[in-house]
Formats: structure tokens, C-alpha cells, sequence
């Protein structure tokens, strides 16, 4: 933890990991989650996914933080996408 920092601040997941040194193997291995889900774990930390109940209670676990610490979400941008796309050969 950095000198200063407040303890009850809420944080992405990414950030708690950083803060305590915990890389994405040791989050999946500690968890108890199928090694299979290793790129829907690291959707979730890097804000592209949105979580089941599973897993906003294993992962906090992990950390020794409750869930409520946790600023659960997708924190990418949607872009907005316009027209029929290029399957009908053009787009406004």
C-alpha cells in the first residue's frame, strides 16, 4: 500500500492487484476458479467484462478485501457504432 493511501477506498479490481502485488496466475490459482476462465478473469481486471456473482465473491477473497471494495464494471468506452455496418456495403 502507498504511503498516504486511504485503506476504504473503492478500486477497480487491476488497481487492489497492483497495490498488493498480486499478479492474474496467483488471482486464478488462489481463487478456486477453472483454469479455463484465465481470459474472462483477465477481461474482468482489465474492465471489458462484466462479472458473474461467482466471480465478485472468489476474486475479493483472494485479495482479503470485501466486494463492496471493489469498483465492479466495464471502465472501457463503448464506442457507438452508425448505420447497417459493412456487410450492406456502406455506412453513413
Amino acid at each position: 500500500m502507498r504511503e498516504g493511501e486511504h485503506v476504504d477506498r473503492s478500486k477497480t479490481l487491476y488497481e487492489w492487484m497492483k497495490d498488493l502485488d498480486i499478479e492474474i496466475t496467483q488471482l486464478i490459482e488462489c481463487s478456486g476458479l477453472d483454469k479455463k476462465v484465465i481470459e474472462v478473469i483477465e477481461a474482468i481486471v482489465a474492465g471489458r467484462y462484466t462479472t458473474s456473482p461467482t466471480h465478485r465473491q472468489r476474486l475479493p477473497n483472494v485479495l482479503g478485501i470485501s466486494p463492496e471494495k471493489i469498483l465492479w464494471g466495464q471502465t472501457i468506452e463503448v464506442d457507438q457504432l452508425y448505420g447497417h455496418g459493412p456487410q450492406f456495403g456502406r455506412s453513413p
